[in-house]
């Protein structure tokens, strides 16, 4: 049965007649063409010939014509448009003319990349083997050896994915340096996906490669491939970083389609029944009449229990159905794809897993559970059907959820709504400062590169320097990463590290984002995998691994919280109505208490489980709404709940915010407050969920009194009573929709945008001023969660150095940096005066015994004392101690008001407590190892610091001391140790000075460590 008697017999059916909102036929359209402004190669146009390819797409002559003037260009035409010939014929024709041209292919999904090297081989199978260039697969799959024989001898045509980039090709750029040396094209296929936080993370891969390729003398040009998005050029040109002072010009726009295409049914379902036994039964509808369908679920569970339900419902089809989501092992959804592929499943259930271009063989129907959050996801998704120019069909079944729901009532607004903007932050200043470290290891930040002009990234290079994340040379001109791969720590994908679910027998069955894992795998979870239920065992966060046991289960879990904000400083401001509304950053601090156990049948609440997690604490971008008092006051005499109101219009806000930008709901959080303490007014907040922000409130800000309008609009029309997943209800909301407001939330919209009511707002946005956020200090118990441990990372403990020291010459500075080494460049002689230090005592000790003598470091107290010295700033003088006098000794270190060391806390204290009448960690010190470890994360040797900070190291070593001791060479011994007390003593002038010391790195390089030692 063809698909347009399917939809015939559906429009028709008893059963579901009544359901349907709109039904469209979008009629189909020829193929245009189009000539190359330039002929193509011979050898290239007897390809095209032999594939029956006598002309391109107008689309695909406009876009090759851009890349082989050397332009970088973003195609953003539909699924099936033909994009791959885009890349594949300048790849091809630069091979022609230049054997050492490489070109770099990048994938987010594996199995995209198998597609596109069968494809690209596919192509130049009619050339001589001999004359065909080389393609190759550089993934997690490749084994070492082929690995090794890939970066000895690159092929033209390098297939890859984000991560290896990330992780493989730029931390070892030496190793790929002939490879960089020819870089020509950078393909960047599926664009529209890198946004959020896998947009900000690839917008500094990017500049990483262009710092890179630049230093091997390259310049490629960029082919971006993308779904229809509403900002394809600003999309490209925020990813690729263009910037036309530096040369690097915006990709061109491509995006009128050339493609013909079949005739497509749309169907917009609102059943009476829930969407999921929908879903099945169009299914089994369409598997009866051997249609091969694909149905898109919006979660992972959604996805498992379509999969499940519908083969057990339909036996003779039970084993041609399939899941497929993330989280799945590669290998399993491998063998889905090439099931799919081959005709032995009619049908999948995918999350949005499979909106990618995955060759997964011609589909007639594609189903939809849920609308997919955006326009442009659900014409990606719906493009998966009819690639064969065939008569195709897109079902869409509405949930309870705003925005589906606003479109069952109003479908007009979706086929005239463009598609919407896809969001990119590059300045997010978490994933900056990260990828800042990462370019740092893989070549040092020279003082006038093109990237440090930018103000976001001095701004993040003056705060990584500052926590020692960073360290300056010692001429100052440059950045050294303190880690050597600090690669390894930053994951693409998400805000945090990442953890893998195990089962009781030790299989890994899947994976979950570090910063989810806690609303998703918290102990007494349930997770589903394959049809399989699991309870959670046991979450580690910091070993990143869950343990799961597999168990049938009646009963699903969703979890509670609490949250609250401060508003960190406010950028932009405007009257609304009788309010006004503002953007901002702000600090959120998001906690799980414990979790719901609901049926699965009727969703009846069976118990809550309180859980103690830790706090979740944040900074990020956001917009919030401020309501007078007066609106306020109204509604209490109207005996309208007012906590109720701001409740619901938050609710129905982030559920409709989607309709602005791309994104989905679960993109942004929300807190309505009746009295925040900051504005001494009420408000909601509505922000990005990701830490540091990703411009998602900042685009909508302009727009947020239509969001407003809508969220009335959604809430008024809504035939419920009381509230619903529909209009007011979350399906992640922390205090389970209590309390919620309908009536409530109208009233508020209403009176805020009265007319004539603008005289109060403008007078409010004026007039108010907020109030400081509250100091809540780093450290405390807020800052465990993950979110806030990057920020921890990022920020560090406070500047390393006073105000009159930022203002030094080799400080990161304006637009001005240091001028030149010379002047970064410190007088030692200078820097070692007392004049202006506060009083201090400097401590070295020497012992009679070494730790294998006394059985360890741990028994330090046994090791005697062959002699101590103090120089004391006070006198002037360095003063020198036997065992038998250490008496006198700690006198003067009593009445010190500060004693400085190196490694005395863990060395000199522990060999001196057992002569001491009382705990010397009572002692005001410093130790300036335990400084220096703060920073780096390692010991360095005072030797070391000693030879790059002053040019001069230390006499001799412990064990020459020991030696002298056996040998009754004690005044050699006390020369020694004065020496190292004199060395100690003028390398912590020269940081308090400075505030910062120097020292030798592993690669041998001196670089500045800043140390604030005048706390």
């Amino acid at each position: 049965m063809s698909v347009g008697e399917y939809i015939e017999k559906l429009l028709a059916s008893p059963r579901f007649a009544g359901q349907i909102r709109t039904h469209r036929l979008l009629p189909g359209r020829e193929a245009q063409f189009a000539d190359s402004r330039l002929p193509w190669p011979a050898a290239i146009r007897r390809l095209l010939e032999a594939r029956g390819l006598e002309r391109l797409y107008t689309h695909q002559a406009l876009a090759t014509d851009y890349v082989r003037s050397g332009r970088s260009v973003v195609v953003a035409t539909p699924t099936a448009s033909g994009k791959s010939l885009v890349y594949h014929l300048p790849v091809l024709e630069r091979y022609l003319q230049d054997p050492d041209a490489r070109a770099l292919y990048l994938f987010p999904l594996k199995a995209l990349a198998q597609d596109q090297l069968a494809g690209f081989n596919s192509l130049c199978a009619l050339w001589p083997e001999i004359s065909r260039p080389r393609a190759a697969l550089y993934d997690g799959d490749t084994s070492e050896h082929f690995r090794r024989k890939i970066r000895r001898d690159p092929p033209q045509v390098l297939i890859s994915n984000p991560e290896m980039l990330h992780l493989a090709v730029l931390p070892h750029h030496e190793q790929w340096a002939a490879f960089l040396a020819g870089l020509a094209y950078v393909v960047v296929d599926e664009a529209h996906t890198y946004r959020g936080v896998f947009g900000a993370h690839m917008a500094q891969v990017f500049r990483r490669l262009n710092r890179l390729a630049g230093r091997y003398g390259a310049r490629p040009t960029y082919i971006f491939c993308t779904a229809t998005v509403g900002n394809p050029g600003e999309l490209a040109a925020a990813l690729c970083g263009a910037d036309e002072a530096a040369g690097l010009s915006a990709p061109v726009v491509v995006d009128g389609s050339g493609a013909p295409q079949g005739p497509r049914h749309v169907v917009f379902l609102d059943p009476e029944q829930s969407p999921s036994t929908a879903a099945i039964d169009l299914l089994k509808a369409a598997l009866a009449r051997e249609l091969r369908t694909i149905v898109y679920c919006r979660s992972r569970r959604m996805t498992e229990l379509i999969s499940l339900w519908a083969g057990s419902l339909h036996g003779a089809y039970a084993g041609k159905i399939a899941a497929y989501r993330a989280g799945y092992l590669p290998e399993e959804r491998r063998d889905i794809e090439a099931r799919m592929a081959s005709g032995e499943l009619l049908a999948v259930v995918s999350t949005s897993a499979l909106e990618l271009g995955i060759d997964i063989g011609g589909l007639d129907v594609c189903i939809l559970v849920g609308y997919p959050g955006t326009v442009m996801a659900t014409l990606q998704r719906g493009g998966r059907v009819g690639r064969a120019q065939q008569e195709s069909a897109v079902l869409l079944v509405a949930g309870e959820d705003a925005l589906d729901q606003y479109f069952m009532r109003h479908p007009d607004d979706f086929f005239s709504r463009p598609p919407e903007k896809a969001v990119v932050n590059p300045d997010n200043e978490v994933i900056l400062s990260r990828h800042l470290e990462c370019a740092a290891a893989e070549m040092p930040l020279r003082d006038g590169e093109g990237w440090l002009r930018q103000t976001a990234v001095r701004e993040a290079v003056r705060q990584l320097e500052r926590s020692g994340t960073l360290l300056r040379s010692a001429e100052g001109d440059q950045w050294l990463a303190a880690r050597k791969r600090p690669q390894r720590l930053v994951d693409l994908r998400g805000a945090g590290q990442s953890c893998v679910i195990e089962d009781t027998e030790g299989r890994i069955i899947g994976s979950v984002d570090g910063w989810r894992a806690w609303r998703e795998t918290h102990p007494g979870a349930v997770y589903l995998h394959q049809g399989k239920s699991y309870v959670v065992q046991e979450l580690d966060t910091e070993r990143g691994r869950v343990l799961v046991r597999p168990e049938k289960v009646g009963w699903f879990t969703r979890v509670r919280g609490q949250k609250s904000t401060d508003i960190l400083e406010e950028t932009e401001r405007r009257p609304l109505g009788r309010g006004m509304v503002c953007r901002g950053r702000l600090r959120i601090m998001d906690q799980v208490t414990g979790y719901e156990k609901r049926s699965t049948s009727g969703n009846r609440l069976l118990t809550i489980v309180p859980l103690d997690a830790p706090p979740h604490v944040f900074e990020t971008e956001g917009l919030w709404y401020v309501f007078p008092d007066s609106t306020r006051l109204r509604l209490e005499e109207a005996f309208v709940h007012f906590m109720g109101a701001i409740h619901a219009l938050e609710h129905a806000a982030i559920g409709l915010l989607p309709l602005l930008v791309m994104a989905d709901r679960n993109d942004f959080g929300g807190i309505s407050i009746p009295l925040h303490p900051q504005t001494g007014l009420p408000g909601v907040f509505i922000y990005d969920g990701l830490p540091g922000g990703a411009g998602l409130t900042r685009q909508a800000f302009p727009q947020a009194g239509e969001l407003l309008r809508l969220s009335r609009e959604a809430i008024a029309s809504c035939p419920c009573e009381d509230g619903c997943p529909s209009c007011v209800h979350s399906p992640k909301c922390g205090s389970g929709n209590r309390p919620i407001s309908k009536v409530g939330a109208v009233a508020l919209v209403d009176d805020m945008l009265a007319p004539g009511a603008e005289a109060e707002g403008e007078a409010l946005a004026r007039d108010w001023r907020c109030s400081p956020a509250p100091d809540r200090g780093l450290g405390s118990a807020g800052e465990e969660g993950a979110a806030a441990g990057a920020r921890r990372e990022r920020t560090g403990p406070p500047a390393a150095t006073p105000a009159a020291h930022a203002e030094r010459p080799d400080a990161l500075s304006g637009p001005d940096a240091p001028e030149t080494a010379a002047a970064a460049a410190p007088d030692v002689a200078a820097e070692l005066s007392e004049e202006g230090v506060p009083p201090f005592v400097v401590l070295d000790v020497e012992t009679r015994r070494s730790a294998a003598e006394v059985g360890g470091w741990h028994r330090a107290g046994d090791m005697g004392v062959s002699v101590a010295v103090l120089y004391d700033s006070r006198d002037g003088q360095f003063h020198t101690y036997r065992q038998e006098e250490l008496f006198a000794c700690f006198e003067r270190l009593r009445s010190a008001p500060l004693v400085v060391g190196f490694n005395s806390f863990r060395f000199d204290y522990a060999v001196l407590q057992p002569f001491a009448g009382f705990s010397l960690k009572e002692l005001p010190g410093l130790d300036l190892l335990q400084c220096l470890q703060e920073r780096l994360h390692y010991r360095v040797s005072l030797d070391n610091v000693a030879q790059a900070t002053l040019d001069e190291g230390k006499s001799a070593d412990g064990l020459q001391a020991l030696r002298w001791w056996k040998e009754g060479r004690v005044e050699e011994i006390a020369a020694y140790c004065r020496k190292d007390v004199d060395v100690t003593r003028r390398v912590y002038l020269f940081g308090w000075k400075n505030g910062y010391v120097l020292f030798r790195n592993k690669a041998g390089q001196r670089v500045r460590v800043p140390l604030d030692l005048r706390r």
